[in-house]
């Protein structure tokens, strides 16, 4: 069976994860809703801790925490329910948002409605190593910026942007959103930053369950930013998302939050350690690291290996890794990677690029193995 390398996609669920989302299914299926009995309480209960869990992460208070389906919903929020909600309190007069060109599809294709919308965008390009200038960002700013939103960490390449330069240069008016999809439990103090005002969690990335994240939504000054809901017809998680709470997913969040403060020192050394492996195995290949090594997670590697096709490295491997050539949320589009692009680099480099991505839960690989089996299609 091949090896797994394609954690930024997503992760293998933690047993502890499992167990309490078997208990919330098969014992304990009251719904969070009812009040009269005692299954309703005990969901109810599960489901604050859980937010408990996840509000420790990124020292925020509980009630800033609000549970989603994932990482993208929370970005569609924060991005049109904060166009919408700003717009009601204050009037149409800010309407200019700073964003990136390499933002996940989950936030350029928000923005590019809200353009539509009469909304002027404007994207900061990034270095050739994938890097965004703090200042570019900062520059953009204008009096009638409503919102800047920038990813923590990309998913493509690894490549760690300066979003606590960014968050201490901006104007207080200006409401700040980070996509930490890749970087929720893993860098753990940068997202404590209290001048982050939206942040954008996904379980699945953190080794939860799918179909469960969260935003959390900071107070500043003692207010919230002023989102409208993307969906009507509840109560539920302080109105911003209707619908019966599925218990079992949000208790496993928890737990994965939790885990990932508790073991976080552990999972980075381990990740390092394997870290180590991959790179000797690419160099022997000629592999040309894409980005900024210095400011790269731990688990990720974005590689190009001249002379052979991505497409056919992953034929060679098949059996051996699992693993891809770009966003598993773009992977049936066939087209070259707008991350890649940006970052002016060229067109075979391009077309050569592996993303290996691996945790703590890896096994060790064979890495003559693989060497041997890229070897004989280059």
């Amino acid at each position: 069976m091949a090896t797994y390398l394609d954690c930024n996609a997503t992760t293998p669920i933690e047993p502890e994860v499992l167990e309490v989302m078997l208990r919330y299914l098969a014992d304990e299926y009251g719904n969070a809703g009812s009040r009269t009995h005692e299954f309703g309480v005990r969901a109810k209960q599960a489901i604050e801790r859980a937010r408990e869990q996840v509000a420790a992460v990124v020292a925020a208070q509980p009630d800033e925490v609000v549970f989603t389906s994932g990482a993208t919903e929370s970005n569609n929020i924060s991005l049109l329910g904060l166009s919408a909600g700003a717009e009601s309190a204050t009037g149409a007069g800010r309407r200019h948002i700073v964003s990136t060109v390499i933002e996940h599809k989950a936030v350029l294709e928000p923005l590019e409605r809200l353009a539509a919308q009469g909304f002027e965008v404007s994207l900061i390009h990034p270095d050739r190593l994938g890097r965004i200038d703090s200042q570019a960002i900062l520059a953009a700013v204008r009096p009638d910026t409503l919102l800047v939103s920038v990813m923590h960490a990309n998913n493509e390449t690894g490549i760690v942007q300066p979003i606590e330069t960014i968050a201490a240069g901006l104007p207080e008016t200006v409401y700040l959103h980070v996509d930490a999809a890749q970087t929720f439990g893993k860098l753990i103090a940068p997202l404590q930053n209290p001048r982050i005002d939206l942040i954008s969690v996904s379980a699945h990335k953190i080794f939860g369950p799918k179909g469960i994240g969260a935003l959390i939504s900071r107070r500043r000054n003692g207010k919230r930013a002023p989102l409208s809901p993307l969906m009507l017809g509840g109560g539920q998680e302080r109105g911003l998302r209707p619908g019966t709470q599925p218990v079992h997913l949000i208790a496993g969040l928890g737990v994965a939050a939790q885990l990932s403060l508790r073991d976080h020192a552990q999972r980075q050394a381990t990740c390092l350690r394997f870290r180590d492996g991959v790179l000797t195995a690419m160099a022997q290949l000629g592999g040309q690291a894409n980005g900024d090594q210095e400011h790269c997670l731990p688990h990720v590697l974005n590689v190009s290996l001249p002379g052979l096709n991505s497409e056919a490295a992953m034929v060679a491997l098949k059996g051996i890794l699992a693993l891809s050539n770009g966003s598993a949320c773009t992977s049936t589009s066939y087209e070259p990677s707008h991350v890649l692009v940006a970052m002016a680099l060229d067109q075979d480099r391009i077309e050569s690029a592996l993303r290996l991505s691996w945790c703590h839960l890896t096994p060790a690989v064979d890495w003559p193995q693989v060497c041997a089996a890229l070897r004989r299609m280059m």
